[in-house]
């Protein structure tokens, strides 16, 4: 079942919105809720009847993805996201970008407003080496254009709609600045548990390589089991430097996301003898629907002011063919001397009213008007493309975290009975009941589940960022343009 999009997505603009049909450029469906179970397993109908009511199931809305960070309950994870919201470079260009977007909404503003200006001149005559007399002349000039037809004021609009779509794309720049943030960091605390894990199972091969070189000189077996153990520790010992350089860069990628030199995190990140873990997120997520994420994303935002702004240009575009009206006056004193121009000086004045009209211009207006035209389906086709790119967003995470919610429960179970059958076989080897590759296939396939684990819980962390991204998450709705 579908529902009209428009009855449900508002548009942010204090002044009259469009309806969905302009910003879309045509009929927008959304689905009434998601094809994909939700966090705790429900069914789509079921995701859609918790966010109906509020969000039984789990925190929802704007509120609680704000800062979803802090769901991962790690210190670390939120110090490096606080830290690249204060000084990341590409951050602070759109907070630039905003207020240059301001700046420019106030210079339209300032054409409602009548400008005045002061003149002053002195002028000394001479005519044949004599003196003909001073004149001195100070005044005000000042002129007012009329909006009659709303040209000025569309551009006013057009304007404050660029402004708050970039402070929408200001939001959208955070929310994928932490969502970058968090993914390397899952990628370093990942790397580093992987690390932990194949120096353990080297340590165990090497036990094992040394067991079987007392029992070679023993006799017990040949030089072929020995050297099948000196190359199982080899190919282990080859595993940890590309997850130490991994470990390496992942730093440099984190502390320049914070804006600090790749160098600058080196130490601080450091587990200080913990054992690594991929930090897995607290409590649940009712699922909003899919008209309510949409409109908690600041890319669809941007883009609805940006259609909005298109719109408002066309609409100045045409007032510019209708007559445009003027007044301008001036005000003078004249004199003779500084000292005369408060007592006996002559005092100047014009009023002056004109109109210009557009006779003809080589269709230069219309082409003009036609131009914006072109410049606003543009935009209401971007528009369609984000909202359309927005829902499949949600869509994939929630297939992916599905999926690898799945996986890891298989792995976890694999790698359990892995380090049973890994255990039980380095006794029954000890004891001389099985030969050595029963060993080393048992402490590969324990290795490889151990990994696949820990691959497993990052993917599925990666998933719920992605899905608190795709969700409008890592940002707050300015007070002022929450709404149109």
């Amino acid at each position: 079942m579908r529902a009209a999009l428009g009855a449900s997505l508002a548009l942010l603009t204090a002044c009259t919105a469009p309806p969905l049909q302009t910003l879309a450029g045509g009929q927008l469906l959304a689905p009434a809720g998601w094809s994909v179970a939700d966090a705790a397993g429900a069914g789509p109908r079921a995701a859609s009847a918790s966010a109906s009511a509020g969000g039984a199931g789990g925190d929802s809305g704007a509120g609680a993805l704000a800062d979803w960070w802090q769901r991962f309950d790690d210190p670390d994870l939120t110090a490096l996201v606080q830290a690249a919201l204060l000084a990341n470079p590409g951050l602070q260009g759109a907070q630039a970008a905003l207020q240059q977007a301001q700046a420019l909404r106030d210079v339209a503003a300032a054409a409602l407003w009548p400008s005045l200006g002061a003149s002053a001149s002195a002028q000394r005559g001479t005519a044949g080496g004599n003196s003909t007399g001073n004149r001195l002349q100070v005044g005000l000039d000042g002129s007012w254009g009329l909006d009659l037809f709303g040209a000025r004021r569309a551009g006013i609009n057009a304007a404050q709609a660029s402004a708050d779509a970039s402070a929408a794309s200001l939001g959208d720049v955070q929310g994928q600045l932490a969502a970058e943030l968090a993914l390397n960091y899952i990628l370093l605390r990942t790397s580093q548990l992987r690390l932990q894990l194949a120096s353990d199972n080297l340590a165990s091969q090497q036990q094992t390589l040394q067991i079987t070189l007392w029992r070679q000189q023993a006799g017990l077996v040949n030089a072929l089991q020995a050297e099948q153990a000196r190359a199982a520790v080899e190919q282990n010992q080859a595993q940890l430097p590309p997850l130490q350089t991994a470990i390496v860069q992942t730093r440099h990628a984190l502390a320049v996301l914070t804006g600090q030199p790749p160098m600058a995190w080196f130490g601080l990140l450091d587990l200080g003898g913990r054992r690594a873990a991929v930090p897995p997120v607290r409590g649940g997520l009712a699922m909003a629907v899919p008209a309510d994420t949409l409109r908690q994303r600041a890319d669809v935002r941007a883009a609805e002011w940006q259609v909005a702004a298109a719109l408002a240009r066309v609409g100045q575009a045409q007032a510019q063919r209708w007559p445009s009206f003027a007044i301008g006056g001036s005000l003078a004193l004249d004199a003779a001397s500084f000292g005369a121009l408060g007592q006996g000086s002559a005092v100047l004045g014009s009023l002056l009213a004109s109109v210009a009209l557009p006779v003809f211009d080589g269709g230069a207006l219309r082409a003009q008007v036609r131009v914006q035209q072109a410049a606003l389906a543009q935009a209401q086709q971007a528009y369609r493309a984000v909202v359309l790119g927005a829902l499949q967003q949600v869509e994939d995470a929630l297939v992916a975290q599905r999926g690898n919610r799945l996986r890891l429960a298989s792995l976890r179970l694999a790698a359990d009975a892995a380090g049973k059958a890994a255990l039980l076989a380095r006794q029954r080897y000890d004891s001389g009941l099985v030969d050595f590759q029963t060993v080393l296939e048992t402490q590969r396939t324990l290795f490889a589940t151990q990994d696949g684990v820990a691959t497993a819980s990052a993917e599925l962390g990666g998933d719920q960022v992605r899905l608190f991204r795709a969700l409008g998450g890592g940002w707050q709705p300015l007070a002022q343009a929450d709404t149109p």
